[in-house]
């Protein structure tokens, strides 16, 4: 049922003069940007010659100076307008960036949106528009902010003494609400009064003798001059008023919303927008004044105009993840140090770093060749996740010389093999593993006469023919395949896999994220590498 207004009646006609009038706004801003000379960022194309922030912004700036790209345009949440123009304001100054803000409802905005496909960023103050934006295509990443609540707005000192939601049904008391349709506290709203069964009779009155606003901040203006005597706000938005006061009840305990920002699929300058949303994101910059205006933030990253994050990762996982690490550091503008070795070397070199301190290089995230290598350091990381697998196999050189077909031809007279070495490579561990489940663990040792560091020295043993035979990953022979035969082995014992992992003491843990984000949904690359790809289709396509 269409949500009226003070007199019952927001019709389609007023809802579509909303959009028309977003619309214009939009184009006019468009046609403002032609007119006159414009300043973005840079893309991850300039060079950065210092880490430094003061180094950066002078970097930044003569980027600017050099290079005409479009001011960016965020659609936002209207409930959010104190604190992000302040947060807009700082980061002109510190960047010379200017950020362009078109208010309203958050679907209202997402309309807007959809229709103009147009605009850099949208902030939402509910995190389900942001999916819907995702799932149509209109979002690419998604950075989480802060998170809100519902509450009941009456004038300070409270002249009508409303205590519970009962109260607001009283003839003496004029109600505004958000337009559920346009608004995020209205559909908030909305869904927590149904599930408690109050919707239908607090919409009959609003409809009756209240009034439904496209905007939160409507609704407290209401409140604040006496048009309205109380109405359900964000408790952030209560803050904002020294005119108002929240009442908190059982029916609304329940209801939270996270503030996010997304970079549209629209942007013609993705990598500014996301730097502009990390300015934002981050605890010592746009946060501080999302935390001064009352909001409960997220834990967010330190800030860095171009931030640097180790990537340690098993070497196995090389052809799969080296074109995506560049296409993430060239679309975020950061660094990611990508540090690729056997899995055994690499936790070695953990353990070396006191306190895990990102700083002395300990690594950000973690991308094991299989999970016994991210087990045994379990305790200093979070958010892992399985991201693929790949077979040990029994690689031999090109034609097969010697007649090796199983396990139990390695064991012929005369056959030479190598193996990794099981305290610096997953590879060596596995095939200890594997060779031990046979039960023909040392019979096979006295075959080997090499020993290797990583996986990926491994096939050019065989390749030289300096050996007979060698335990692979079927991944590496795949690229190796004009030099060398495969012999799969069919058993369960002959299987990595591979986790992805962030480091519980990396301040750039939603960068990181965004890193899973985009291995996740990165399965033609694995798939062209060899790997099977464990995440299903609906997981790795979201940002």
């Amino acid at each position: 049922m269409p949500i009226n207004s003070r007199s019952g009646r927001i019709n389609s006609s007023y809802v579509t003069l909303v959009g028309a009038v977003g619309l214009l706004a939009i184009l006019g801003f468009m046609l403002r940007q032609l007119a006159s000379p414009p300043t973005s960022l840079s893309n991850r194309n300039d060079t950065v010659a210092s880490t430094s922030d003061e180094s950066n912004k002078e970097d930044i700036a003569d980027s600017n100076a050099d290079r005409g790209v479009h001011e960016l345009l965020l659609h936002c949440a209207a409930g959010t307008r104190a604190p992000i123009e302040k947060v807009v304001a700082a980061y002109r100054e510190d960047y010379g960036v200017a950020v362009q803000l078109n208010y309203g409802g958050s679907n209202t905005l997402l309309s807007q949106i959809e229709v103009s496909h147009t605009g850099d960023l949208f902030l939402s103050a509910d995190e389900s528009y942001t999916d819907a934006a995702v799932e149509r295509g209109l979002v690419r990443e998604v950075l989480p902010l802060a998170t809100i609540r519902p509450v009941i707005a009456v004038k300070r000192g409270n002249p009508k003494q409303i205590a519970t939601l009962s109260d607001l049904l009283r003839d003496d008391v004029v109600v505004a609400l958000g337009n559920p349709d346009q608004a995020a506290i209205g559909k908030m709203t909305r869904e927590l009064l149904t599930a408690s069964g109050d919707w239908q009779a607090l919409e009959s009155h609003v409809r009756k003798s209240g009034v439904f606003k496209p905007t939160v901040p409507e609704v407290a203006n209401d409140i604040k001059l006496g048009s309205a005597d109380a109405g359900i706000v964000w408790n952030t938005t209560v803050a904002m008023y020294d005119e108002l006061a929240a009442i908190d009840v059982d029916e609304l305990a329940s209801g939270g919303s996270q503030v996010t920002i997304g970079v549209l699929t629209s942007s013609t300058a993705p990598t500014e927008a996301l730097r502009f949303a990390r300015y934002l994101a981050a605890r010592d910059k746009g946060l501080a004044y999302l935390t001064d205006a009352g909001y409960e933030v997220i834990d967010g990253d330190k800030w860095a105009a171009v931030p640097e994050i180790t990537f340690y990762c098993g070497a196995v996982n090389r052809r799969a993840v080296d074109q995506v690490i560049a296409g993430f550091m060239q679309r975020e503008g950061v660094r990611v140090n990508t540090v690729y070795n056997g899995c055994g070397i690499l936790t070695a070199q953990m353990r070396t770093i006191p306190d895990q301190n990102t700083a002395s290089g300990f690594p950000d995230t973690y991308m094991a060749c299989d999970r016994f290598y991210l087990n045994s350091v379990a305790d200093w990381f979070q958010d892992d996740i399985d991201i693929s697998d790949t077979e040990v196999v029994i690689a031999v050189p090109k034609g097969n010389p010697g007649d090796v077909h199983g396990l139990k031809d390695l064991l012929k007279p005369g056959v030479r093999i190598s193996v990794g070495q099981p305290d610096q490579c997953t590879i060596g561990v596995l095939t200890r593993q594997l060779l031990e489940s046979e039960g023909i663990y040392d019979e096979v040792m006295e075959h080997v006469v090499t020993q290797t560091a990583s996986s990926a020295m491994l096939l050019p043993t065989v390749s030289t023919g300096s050996v007979d035979a060698t335990f692979a990953y079927l991944t590496d022979t795949k690229a190796e395949a004009d030099k060398v035969d495969t012999i799969r082995l069919n058993t369960d014992a002959a299987k990595a896999v591979q986790p992805f992992a962030i480091a519980r003491s990396s301040d750039f843990k939603q960068l990181s994220r965004r890193l899973l984000a985009t291995i996740k949904a990165s399965r033609a690359a694995f798939e062209d590498a060899g790997f099977h790809f464990r995440l299903p289709d609906v997981e790795a396509s979201q940002p």
